[in-house]
């Protein structure tokens, strides 16, 4: 992880942290990311499923889709995983708030190419949604392999 002016915490940086062991915890506590990227001058953030191993996050979905051939031309993105812990009420709506986690991570997303590498990215992914559901699916076959596509950063 390589900690830049844009990840700057701003706002009360005493409640943020650039922890590995705090981001890791977030990351695997959570399943729903939503990617940002901008093409044309147009911003578009799409929620999807991911995994990690180790400081890479996994992403895959259908080789159809904007947001996977966008990001493997090597656009910048943007990733963010957000757990609600609860909904903070008071007797004005002005001090309505949320508390929260969440990490924002900034990057250059790669193409995976490699047939076995794209198994083990299914991999990655099924197991952080499910733990031991690889064990209780069949694997890919080339067919849908092909139909795919599989990014990492």
């Amino acid at each position: 992880m390589t900690l830049t002016k844009r990840a700057e915490l701003r706002r009360i940086p005493d409640r943020g942290s650039r922890e590995r062991e705090t981001i890791n915890q977030i990351l695997d506590a959570g399943f729903l990311a939503h990617v940002g990227f901008c093409v044309a001058g147009q911003p578009f953030v799409i929620p999807t499923l991911y995994g990690r191993d180790e400081e890479k996050l996994y992403l895959h979905g259908s080789a159809a889709s904007r947001m996977l051939r966008e990001l493997e031309t090597g656009i910048p993105a943007c990733v963010t995983v957000t757990l609600v812990d609860g909904l903070v009420l008071a007797r004005s709506a002005f001090d309505h708030s949320m508390n929260y986690r969440s990490v924002v991570a900034f990057g250059i997303a790669r193409k995976i190419a490699d047939a076995e590498q794209r198994i083990r990215s299914l991999r990655v992914i099924s197991e952080h949604l499910i733990a031991g559901r690889w064990q209780e699916i069949r694997e890919p076959n080339e067919k849908e392999l092909k139909r795919q596509r599989f990014l990492n950063s």
